[in-house]
């Protein structure tokens, strides 16, 4: 029996992504998108629960030519990857994160300059994004920085 990790968010972005690097200068972009679930209860009040989730992003060309440029604070997003846990040490204390690893990740909506003519913005930068799977870093994990500050 094969098994499947895939995970796909529709949601909006907590923050700017964060674009660090590796030691090798290859560029890593982390992203906190928030996807929420809206319900009325039995009492006919209306709740609503919002879920945060650290994507991570290791394509390169991914990252200088659509990331960087159009994704900001509070566009929705499409995302497509693997969960993966990982561990890390903070204080002498053990503990665990867990992240997708995107394969895809899409602008939902119109771009912010969409009426803007510019002979070197691409047309559709959330079109076919190269596939990647690279290998993970050794990050330092994400601030616990509330996203929406």
């Amino acid at each position: 029996m094969s098994s499947v990790n895939k995970v796909i968010l529709c949601g909006k972005l907590g923050a700017d992504p964060e674009i660090r690097y590796r030691p090798t200068g290859e560029p890593v972009a982390t992203m906190r998108v928030a996807t929420s679930e809206r319900w009325t209860n039995a009492d006919g009040e209306r709740k609503e629960h919002t879920e945060w989730h650290t994507v991570i992003e290791f394509r390169k060309s991914t990252i200088e030519k659509y990331i960087v440029p159009y994704l900001k604070k509070g566009l929705e997003v499409y995302v497509e990857g693997r969960n993966r846990t990982r561990s890390y040490d903070k204080d002498g204390i053990k503990r665990y994160t867990t992240e997708i690893i995107a394969s895809d990740v899409q602008l939902n909506g119109n771009r912010p300059d969409a009426g803007k003519s510019d002979s070197n913005t691409p047309n559709d930068p959330g079109g076919d994004l190269p596939p990647g799977d690279l290998p993970p870093a050794d990050l330092p994990p994400a601030s616990d920085d509330k996203p929406f500050a």
